[in-house]
């Protein structure tokens, strides 16, 4: 069977914008196709956290993506919070694979109630249904009980639930480290190439026998 080179990356309002700059970057990098939304909350935590204006316009907003990621591989699409006619919101179409990174309790909770109100969450809504791979990175401190619930909901729909945890065993000298040590755990869940060396096979802390 051909492996579906395409998946929908959404990044919503939540803090983390070098989590979903960085995983961009690397998905291009691996020659994927990425369909990317954005939401409006998160174009202005992209403001803050980033300096980074995304225009408004979709073809400028893919250039400003790559000029700011680096990647000139790889194909990228930016697409419209309503536009409905996009492949991902159709299971007929929609890719098999989607990461939403950072994501808001928001968006976390209108798609643990299956809403729909915007692209994004009718994207996930087919991933679900479709039996296909959802990969969720809340991001907030601390957890309410109605995070937690709508997290285990989630999980127990087949979502895969990862807040952004970065470790320190492989002694960080950067913040960028630390974003590197996060999407690459997100590569792994997709089956794509990592940035770091794998524990246990090539690290540092465990070298491979000659």
């Amino acid at each position: 069977m051909t492996v579906d080179p395409r998946l929908t990356l959404a990044i919503t309002g939540a803090s983390g914008m070098p989590y979903a700059l960085t995983l961009l970057g690397a998905l291009l990098e691996r020659e994927q196709e990425v369909l990317l939304l954005v939401s409006d909350a998160a174009r202005e935590v992209l403001r803050l956290e980033m300096d980074f204006e995304l225009p408004a316009d979709s073809d400028a907003a893919a250039q400003a993506w790559r000029a700011r990621c680096g990647s000139t591989k790889g194909i990228l699409r930016v697409l419209g919070k309503h536009e409905w006619t996009a492949a991902p919101a159709s299971g007929s179409g929609a890719p098999r694979r989607m990461v939403i990174c950072p994501c808001s309790m928001g968006t976390l909770a209108a798609i643990a109630a299956g809403l729909s109100n915007n692209l994004i969450e009718r994207a996930a809504d087919v991933v679900l249904k479709e039996g296909h791979r959802l990969i969720l990175l809340p991001r907030e401190m601390p957890f309410s009980a109605l995070h937690l619930n709508n997290m285990a909901r989630l999980a127990r729909l087949g979502a895969t639930v990862m807040p952004p945890c970065p470790a320190f065993y492989q002694q960080p000298q950067s913040l960028q480290d630390l974003v590197d040590f996060v999407v690459d755990r997100v590569l792994a869940q997709l089956d794509l190439p990592g940035l770091l060396p794998g524990w246990g096979r090539d690290s540092p802390q465990h070298p491979t026998p000659a």
